[in-house]
């Protein structure tokens, strides 16, 4: 017979509390027959975003070696929760990220691994960037429900393949543009947006995807209407503006970066601690101005404040 939900469901944050559970609720034999699956409680997993918005996390494992050891040790059916050289090991090695009290943070990015689901973003507390200061790694959730918001100024180089900008341009039948574009927004649509339908020979507001951004022109593509691939010049000054993007390849070292989440750092965290982070608001640092060439100087570099 096989324990019931309830009772599976109050054994499953800790494994010596089996013998509780047999006591209230089954009998030696019936646990015996079928013992105790950690790992068939699929359909008891919280999901990810409550009803009020919190996140949740479910287990971390401080160390992966020993988790791993136990699941193979159990699929080989040579663990069944009798050992406790084994079982008291694997419960202390298993920290409920729930339980940590949530702390907000602000600092400096240093760097960036990954995407929305499950990336990383490396960053030092303070207003300043200070390379000797200890590094926290703010671990986004895998599921991709971590809220990320990054705005502020950036140059056209930020414009990649993939990213979805908003602007105003006039173009002919054939998507090409005659005058040059200053104003760039990148931004993330939400869940089943659809543009409106570029009109030949009218000024209008254009959502589309980046295609590629090379020199002075930039090629998008509009999910809608006859005119579909436009052709854009670029202004020297053109301006590129990140309105509430939630985009991982926008965030560079530097920017400014508020944090809020659950710190761990005892064993198995990265860096001088990892926050598992339900928000991460990300300013774009402020643009440097180029330059201006030294009299004599013909380098293009030096033009250009390269």
């Amino acid at each position: 017979m096989l324990p019931s939900k309830r009772l599976r469901s109050s054994c499953l944050p800790v494994i010596p509390s089996l013998l509780t559970c047999i006591l209230l609720g089954s009998t030696v034999e019936s646990v015996l027959a079928q013992p105790y699956n950690p790992y068939a409680d699929g359909h008891d997993v919280l999901p990810p975003v409550s009803a009020d918005g919190t996140l949740h996390w479910g287990p971390f494992y401080k160390s992966a070696t020993i988790q791993k050891t136990y699941e193979r040790l159990w699929s080989l059916g040579a663990c069944r929760g009798t050992n406790k050289a084994i079982t008291v090991p694997v419960e202390r090695n298993k920290m409920m990220i729930d339980n940590l009290p949530e702390e907000s943070f602000t600092g400096r990015v240093r760097a960036t691994a990954g995407s929305l689901s499950g990336g990383m973003v490396a960053f030092t507390e303070g207003a300043a960037v200070d390379p000797s200061a200890a590094v926290l790694i703010a671990q986004l959730h895998p599921a991709g429900v971590t809220h990320m918001q990054v705005g502020g100024s950036a140059s056209v180089t930020a414009l990649k393949p993939g990213m979805t900008v908003r602007l105003r341009a006039e173009v002919d039948e054939k998507g090409r543009a005659a005058e040059a574009i200053r104003n760039i927004e990148i931004v993330t649509p939400p869940l089943g947006f659809k543009p409106d339908a570029v009109r030949a020979h009218q000024l209008d507001t254009v959502v589309g995807t980046v295609v590629q951004s090379r020199n002075t022109v930039l090629l998008i593509k509009v999910d809608s209407g006859k005119i579909r691939r436009l052709t854009l010049p670029l202004a020297d000054d053109a301006m590129v503006m990140v309105v509430d993007a939630a985009q991982m390849d926008l965030i560079a070292p530097g920017d400014e970066v508020e944090v809020t989440g659950r710190r761990w750092s005892g064993d198995g965290a990265m860096g001088a601690g990892t926050v598992f982070t339900s928000r991460i608001v990300v300013t774009k640092a402020p643009l440097q101005p180029k330059q201006s060439a030294q009299p004599g100087s013909n380098e293009i570099g030096a033009a250009s404040g390269l």
